[in-house]
């Protein structure tokens, strides 16, 4: 998965294979740091993965979405930054128990700090935890919810919207943010010439100053090459740009196919570039899909032509097909220019048995 050349930004990785606990770390290739979609085993990732990572967005609290935050607090505890972690109700309380499962009487002033965000259909709660004072709980304010946004940087934006799995769970999409991007042929009709300006221009742009002033380009009239002052650089840039539509990644783990699912599905993920799906059960299996609230292949069939992804990546299986997950794949129908991307049943290795280990030697 790390190299589909349709991202500009993003680079996503899916450590968990089909039927292990959902991770995908993203890696945000200008600044190097990585966010983690779920939190289940983690102990396939290198540690220099794990401590790049500045969030973590966790659709619910289930063991399998959850239990290798403690492995990831064991790599970045002492590390003097803010960690952000985004969860539905209740994500606050048991990052809180977790913490408070452990002695932290040996802390230092360097150590980090989490911060909690807790999602809420109309508000978002937030938590601290100081590593200086033992990861005490401390709540951080209230903000309303004004619309789907969570996290915004200058490269990336972090939406989410509340679904049902008997709990309230999450599910995300992380867009590349709108880059700076010229079109020669518009450039030419404005008979504007390459220069210094348009790194002013894309600083402008990054920035969002557009009123710092005219800016100075170059133009041809009539033959002749000049300086010229534009007083609307905003608008300048709106007639010479380039039009792209921002790739994105769609996560989906876990929903029920209800009618409200459905909709909520569809408003966030509508025309996502990298749909990552749970698809928890076959289609003869769809009564278990609708009494534990998962997805089969019939559900992921329908999403699919509903949001239309340029690529599907199902997962999160259930090892009750580990004897033949190829039936998976066969069931799988999604619309026209949606390509299928497939992953090995389990990325680590098996547990080893005692008698595969290394014989235990005597010292000379």
């Amino acid at each position: 998965m790390q190299n589909l050349g349709l991202f500009r930004y993003l680079q996503p990785s899916f450590f968990s294979g089909l039927l292990d606990d959902p991770v995908m770390f993203i890696n945000i290739r200008p600044t190097g740091r990585g966010l983690l979609l779920d939190c289940g085993q983690l102990y396939h990732l290198a540690k220099r993965v794990l401590r790049s990572v500045d969030a973590i967005f966790v659709s619910h609290a289930h063991m399998d979405h959850l239990m290798g935050f403690d492995h990831f607090l064991r790599h970045v505890h002492a590390a003097s930054r803010n960690i952000l972690v985004y969860g539905p109700a209740g994500i606050a309380a048991r990052i809180s128990s977790k913490l408070a499962a452990y002695d932290w009487n040996l802390t230092e002033k360097t150590w980090c700090t989490i911060t909690v965000y807790e999602v809420h259909p109309r508000a978002i709660e937030q938590y601290e935890f100081t590593g200086s004072h033992g990861f005490k709980s401390r709540h951080a304010g209230t903000r309303h919810r004004r619309d789907r946004t969570l996290l915004q940087t200058r490269q990336i934006t972090v939406e989410a919207e509340i679904c049902d799995h008997k709990i309230p769970v999450l599910i995300f999409r992380v867009t590349e943010n709108a880059a700076f991007l010229v079109d020669k042929r518009k450039l030419h009709e404005e008979r504007l010439l390459p220069g210094p300006w348009l790194k002013e221009l894309e600083k402008r742009f990054h920035n969002g100053r557009w009123d710092e002033g005219p800016l100075e380009v170059w133009r041809e009239r009539d033959g002749e090459r000049g300086l010229e002052m534009i007083d609307h650089p905003k608008a300048l840039y709106g007639r010479i740009r380039r039009n792209a539509t921002p790739a994105s990644i769609g996560y989906i783990c876990d929903v029920g196919m209800t009618q409200d699912n459905r909709e909520r599905i569809r408003d966030l993920m509508q025309g996502v570039t990298l749909l990552a799906s749970e698809c928890t059960f076959l289609a003869a299996d769809e009564a278990k899909a609708r009494s534990s609230a998962h997805l089969c292949t019939t559900d992921l069939n329908s999403i699919s032509r509903l949001v239309k992804p340029e690529l599907l990546l199902p997962m999160h299986l259930s090892k009750a097909y580990l004897s033949d997950t190829r039936r998976l794949y066969a069931e799988l129908d999604p619309p026209p220019g949606t390509r299928i991307l497939g992953l090995p049943d389990y990325v680590t290795p098996r547990p080893l048995l005692p008698n595969e280990l290394p014989g235990l030697l005597p010292l000379p």
